[in-house]
C-alpha cells in the first residue's frame, strides 16, 4: 500500500471518528433533504413558464407554445412532487404520516401550486411595468426582463411565496437564497408583496419574513426592511418582526426600516441612509441631510 493510500485511510478513520460525536452536522439518511440541484432546476423551468418567450429550452424541439408548456409542466410536476414530500418530512406533524400519505400530500400541493402560476404571472407583469415606468435608462420592457436583477429576484420571490403559503418548508427558502446568491437581493419567501413592486439597482437589499409591502412601492439598493432585534432567537418565531410598507412608498438607497410595529404610511418618502425604528405617517418625508458648510 502506498504512503498516499495509508494517509487517506488514516484521514478517513479520523473523520469517521468525528462523525460519532453528537452533532447537528453529522451524516443522516441519504436523500432525507431536498436535492439542491433538482430544486434549482425546477425553479429554472418555472421561470421559463413565467416568461415563455425569453428563455429557451435547449434539450427539446417544440412545434408550438402548447407542446413546450406541456413538457415543462410535466417535468416540474413530476420532479416537484418528488421533492416536496422530502421537505414535508422535516415538519414534526408529518412524523406519523405513511409514505403513501405524504406522497399524496406532495402531489396535491404541487397541483395547487402550479394552479397559482397565472396569478404569479399577472403580478410579475405589473413588476416589469413598474420597473420600466420608473427607469428612463430602460430601452424597453424586454431589457427589464432579460437584464434587471431586481426583476429576477422579485419573480423568484413571488414563485417561492406561493409554495411557502402552502406550508412547504425548505424549498421556498432554497429558491430565494439561490436568487440571493445570483442577485445580491435577499427576500424571504414569507414576505407579502403587493403589485407594481420595483427594485432599482438591487444589490444589498434585505426584506424579512414578516414584511408586508403594499402596491406601487419602489426600493433602491442597500435598503434593509428588517427586524429591530433578533436577540430572542427562536422564541420570536411566528411574531410580526418586520415593518409594514403601505402603498406608493419610495425608499432610497441605504435606508434601514426596522421593527414589526413600524408602519410606513402611504405615499411617504424615506431618504437615503435613514435609520427608522418607529412609524412614519402618510405623505411624510424622512431624510438625513449633510451640512456641507460644517467642514469648510
Amino acid at each position: 500500500m502506498s504512503q498516499e493510500n495509508k494517509e487517506v485511510q488514516e484521514l478517513t478513520k479520523s473523520i469517521l471518528k468525528n462523525y460519532e460525536k453528537k452533532s447537528i452536522i453529522n451524516p443522516g439518511k441519504l436523500f432525507e433533504q431536498p436535492d439542491r440541484d433538482a430544486v434549482n432546476d425546477i425553479l429554472d423551468k418555472l421561470v421559463k413558464i413565467v416568461f415563455p418567450a425569453f428563455y429557451r429550452e435547449k434539450g427539446y424541439k417544440f412545434y408550438n407554445v402548447e407542446s413546450r408548456l406541456t413538457v415543462l409542466i410535466e417535468d416540474v410536476y413530476y420532479n416537484l412532487s418528488k421533492q416536496i414530500p422530502i421537505a414535508l418530512r422535516q415538519k414534526p406533524e408529518a412524523a406519523d404520516m405513511t409514505d403513501e400519505e405524504i406522497y399524496a400530500e406532495g402531489s396535491r400541493i404541487t397541483g395547487e401550486f402550479l394552479a397559482r402560476i397565472p396569478k404569479v404571472r399577472d403580478l410579475v407583469e405589473t413588476d416589469v411595468q413598474a420597473s420600466f415606468d420608473g427607469d428612463p435608462a430602460a430601452f424597453n420592457t424586454n431589457e427589464i426582463i432579460l437584464c434587471y436583477p431586481g426583476l429576477r429576484a422579485i419573480t423568484i420571490s413571488r414563485i417561492a411565496h406561493e409554495l411557502f403559503t402552502l406550508g412547504v418548508p425548505l424549498i421556498p427558502r432554497m429558491w430565494t437564497e439561490y436568487a440571493h446568491s445570483r442577485t445580491g437581493i435577499d427576500i424571504h419567501p414569507g414576505a407579502t408583496i403587493g403589485k407594481y413592486f420595483c427594485i432599482d439597482h438591487g444589490t444589498g437589499i434585505v426584506i424579512g419574513e414578516t414584511t408586508i409591502i403594499g402596491d406601487y412601492v419602489k426600493v433602491y439598493q442597500g435598503v434593509t426592511i428588517g427586524a429591530l432585534s433578533t436577540r430572542g432567537g427562536q422564541s420570536l418565531r411566528g411574531s410580526k418582526r418586520h415593518p409594514t410598507i403601505e402603498d406608493r412608498v419610495t425608499i432610497y438607497a441605504g435606508a434601514s426600516i426596522l421593527g414589526g410595529q413600524t408602519v410606513i404610511g402611504h405615499d411617504a418618502v424615506i431618504g437615503s441612509n435613514a435609520f427608522i425604528t418607529s412609524s412614519v405617517g402618510a405623505n411624510e418625508r424622512v431624510s438625513m441631510q449633510c451640512n456641507q458648510e460644517k467642514n469648510k
